[in-house]
């Protein structure tokens, strides 16, 4: 079924139109995220542009993992701007695309490394998980807070060989890899926060930052686009995660270090 502008749909002929399902759309109307626009005598809800338009946006909201009630306090709000959203959502989509077409290069590249037709260094084979630019996140947030170390973090980097910095580079991928994967369990799951701690012991080859400083960076991996777009290259959520990770890891390490005063 195509979409026309103008056109009246039935809850059936939505359901074909955006391939969900009618109790679905049922759903979203007791739960008050897409109403009909009207409903006839018998029964029958009737679904306009503004409904259709909704329903996409809900579905790309959906696309990103954001849950119904999430949802529901996004596209109600007085002040909701349909264009502003498809153009974050195409942002994200796009950041999402090109993520998976390193993915695919990197499998590639590892079949032929695996055959013997193309050889690959440890390094190129986590290229799609790089963390080279962990120097440079440090050296600018420590700039929030005293020039001195950040030339102290430079002078430390540069007295490092270069399988030093390879080791680091490694022991960086496997942090933000461990922390990566548990997103699904949550931001206070022992595997998040066992990740959280590779991280900040791998922030000493730098420089070691407060429990305020951590909190510190992980603002800045989110607010800075060239850092947020690194981590997109890993996971997309993962600069949030890591926001409310070592959020966790930070309110729970200032309690030990209250109760040991």
């Amino acid at each position: 079924m195509v979409y026309h502008r103008g056109m009246s749909y039935t809850v059936k002929q939505l359901s074909d139109l955006a391939g969900v399902s009618v109790r679905t759309l049922h759903y979203y109307d007791e739960i008050g995220l897409l109403k009909p626009d009207s409903i006839r005598p018998n029964g029958y809800r009737q679904y306009g542009d503004e409904a259709v338009m909704r329903l996409q946006q809900i579905l790309f909201y959906r696309e990103l993992d954001l849950n119904l009630e999430n949802i529901k306090a996004i596209v109600t709000r007085p002040d909701f701007d349909a264009a502003a959203a498809l153009e974050a959502h195409r942002n994200s989509l796009q950041g999402r695309a090109r993520r998976l077409e390193r993915l695919i290069q990197t499998v590639d590249d590892t079949l032929f490394h695996m055959k013997g037709l193309k050889k690959m260094s440890q390094k190129q084979l986590f290229q799609a998980f790089s963390d080279e630019e962990q120097e440079k996140y440090a050296k600018e947030a420590e700039q929030m807070y005293d020039p001195e170390t950040v030339r102290a973090s430079q002078r430390k980097w540069k007295s490092y060989t270069k399988e030093d910095k390879q080791r680091i580079a490694d022991e960086g991928n496997a942090a933000y890899a461990a922390i990566a994967a548990a997103i699904p369990l949550g931001a206070s799951s022992p595997q998040a926060q066992a990740g959280v701690e590779l991280w900040r012991k791998h922030m000493d080859y730098f420089w070691t930052p407060s429990l305020d400083q951590l909190a510190g960076l992980t603002e800045l991996y989110n607010s800075d686009p060239r850092f947020k777009a690194n981590f997109d290259k890993v996971d997309p959520k993962l600069a949030e995660f890591m926001r409310e990770a070592v959020g966790e890891y930070v309110k729970r390490n200032a309690k030990n270090v209250k109760s040991k005063e």
